[in-house]
C-alpha cells in the first residue's frame, strides 16, 4: 500500500495515511475536540483508522490514555506507526480487532469516554468503492450502526460518555438506537455557513443517566465569504476543545 506523510493541527501531528482510498478530513478533528476529559481518564476510539482522532485528542489532553480499535490490519498498523512518529506510545495504543468479537485486551465498562466515526452509508443504498480501505471505512459491512452503538454501550463505564460524528440524514437512526441506552443526549450540528443546512452532527450521550435530549445551537464553520470562523480555525489548527 502506497502512503503519504501528512500533518494535522497545522503541522503539530504527523499522519501517515493511504495514498488512495479513505483520506482523513475534518470529521475526526471535530470529534476529538468534542470529547470531555479529566486527568487520568481513558478513552476508546472505535474504528480509529490511521489514528487521526486519537492523535488529536492525545495532543490536547496529554494526561489521559487513548486506545484505538481498528478492524483493518493495514490501517491499524499505520495508526501504530503514527503513534510512534508522534512519540505518544506511552499513553496511546492500537488494538486490531472486530467490535463484533470483543478483543481479549479490552474489558467491558472500562472506559470513561467512547468516540466513534462509524461508516456513514448502508451497503444497499450506496455504490461501494473498489478500494478496500475506503469501502470498509465508508460503508457498513458486517457491523451495523446498531452494533456500533451496542459496543459503545458495552465498553463505557456507567455515567461515562459516548460521542459519534455522523451525517444528518441518518441522525434519526442513530438517535433511535441511542435513546434505548443513553440519557442527557446532546445533538450538536455543524453548519457549513449561515443559511446552509447542516450535513454533520456530533451526538453525545451518557450511560445509565436520565435526562432529556438537547438540541444545541451547534457551530457555524464559515463566514458568508467562505472564510473559516476563528473558533473553527482554533480547533482545526490548534486542536482546542469544542464545548457542546
Amino acid at each position: 500500500m502506497n502512503t503519504t506523510m501528512d500533518t494535522l493541527l497545522n503541522g503539530q501531528i504527523l499522519l501517515e495515511q493511504p495514498q488512495e482510498g479513505y483520506r482523513v478530513a475534518i470529521d475526526p478533528i471535530f470529534l476529538a475536540a468534542s470529547i470531555p476529559t479529566n486527568s487520568g481518564e481513558t478513552v476508546l476510539d472505535v474504528g480509529t483508522g490511521v489514528g487521526a482522532a486519537l492523535l488529536c485528542l492525545a495532543h490536547r489532553a496529554p494526561d489521559i490514555r487513548v486506545v484505538g480499535l481498528e478492524v483493518q490490519q493495514e490501517l491499524g498498523r499505520l495508526a501504530a506507526k503514527n503513534i510512534r512518529a508522534n512519540q505518544m506510545q506511552d499513553r496511546c495504543e492500537i488494538i486490531i480487532g472486530n467490535l463484533l468479537r470483543l478483543p481479549p485486551r479490552l474489558a467491558a465498562g472500562s472506559f470513561h469516554h467512547i468516540m466513534a466515526n462509524p461508516p456513514y452509508f448502508v451497503e444497499k443504498s450506496s455504490s461501494p468503492s473498489k478500494i478496500d480501505n475506503k469501502r470498509f471505512s465508508n460503508i457498513e459491512s458486517e457491523a451495523t450502526l446498531s452494533d456500533w452503538v451496542n459496543f459503545a454501550y458495552l465498553m463505557v463505564r456507567p455515567k461515562g460518555s459516548v460521542s459519534f460524528i455522523y451525517p444528518v440524514d441518518r441522525m434519526d437512526a442513530l438517535l433511535a438506537f441511542m435513546h434505548q441506552k443513553f440519557g442527557e443526549i446532546i445533538v450538536y450540528p455543524l453548519w457549513p455557513m449561515l443559511g446552509k443546512d447542516a450535513k454533520r452532527i456530533i451526538i453525545r450521550g451518557r450511560k445509565n443517566v436520565l435526562g432529556p435530549t438537547r438540541l444545541s445551537q451547534g457551530l457555524v464553520l464559515h463566514e458568508k465569504n467562505g472564510k473559516i470562523i476563528p473558533e473553527v480555525d482554533d480547533i482545526l489548527r490548534q486542536g482546542l476543545a469544542l464545548e457542546l
